[in-house]
């Protein structure tokens, strides 16, 4: 099965082709939040590269949040294109397991934090077991102080990865100590390759969706809508 995976969530912009368990293609693009010139081409060029036709592809996987308003929009807009227009089946990935799932096989925890401001991160928690990631709290968005605190309940070492590991690494190693291990910087980001495997092993389950129910995931109000429900005024 051929799996045509788009990442746009964060500041990341990714493409990857896998073939069953081939990852015969994929390019990564940190470096500026440029998703709606870039992507389309990187989509291009993914499948000029790998000798596909779009045609070829059996599911289209895209991460679905939580992560940017304006990354998640164009890249489900782009893979809603995409699918409609071949009339693919959708893998719908939650942001936070394909950032998981760039850790295989860590005998600790596993937990992505993708930065949501204020001190708050969009994060879960992971341990894998029997050949699978198992979450154990639901997908959540809190104070990075609180998470600190929950995971010392655990009692084991904590593998974090996602991009509030630049800003919060400090506030964890004073609050975790030496349980806090970092994702090295090739495996910390979002990869449009993680979000391919877990398109996948969805399809295999028969977890796909139609482009027609295919939406961001959230997990929280912008901060335009939130103020706009308090009535101060438009966004910054």
């Amino acid at each position: 099965m051929k799996v045509l995976a788009v990442e746009a969530s964060s500041l990341v912009a990714g493409v990857a082709i896998l073939d069953d368990s081939n990852l015969i293609y994929e390019g990564y693009n940190h470096h500026k939040r440029n998703h709606s010139q870039i992507l389309m081409q990187m989509v291009e060029n993914a499948l000029l590269a790998s000798e596909l036709e779009l045609s070829d592809i059996d599911i289209i996987a895209v991460t679905c949040g939580p992560g940017s308003f304006t990354g998640l929009r164009i890249g489900i807009s782009t893979v809603k294109g995409l699918a409609q227009a071949t009339r693919k089946k959708v893998a719908a990935v939650p942001t936070l397991d394909s950032l998981a799932h760039n850790i295989i096989g860590f005998s600790g925890l596993v937990c992505p934090i993708m930065d949501a401001r204020r001190d708050q991160v969009y994060t879960s928690i992971y341990r894998w077991e029997d050949m699978e990631y198992k979450r154990l709290i639901p997908y959540s968005a809190m104070d990075v102080r609180k998470l600190a605190n929950m995971l010392l309940a655990y009692n084991e070492p904590i593998l974090f990865l996602g991009d509030g590991v630049d800003k919060y690494n400090e506030i964890l190693l004073d609050l975790l100590g030496d349980k806090t291990i970092i994702a090295p910087p090739h495996l910390r980001l979002q990869r449009a390759s993680s979000t391919a495997w877990v398109g996948l092993n969805l399809a295999n389950a028969d977890k796909c969706i139609s482009f027609y129910e295919l939406e961001p995931f959230y997990l929280r109000k912008s901060q335009a809508e939130q103020k706009k429900q308090t009535g101060k005024g438009k966004d910054e």
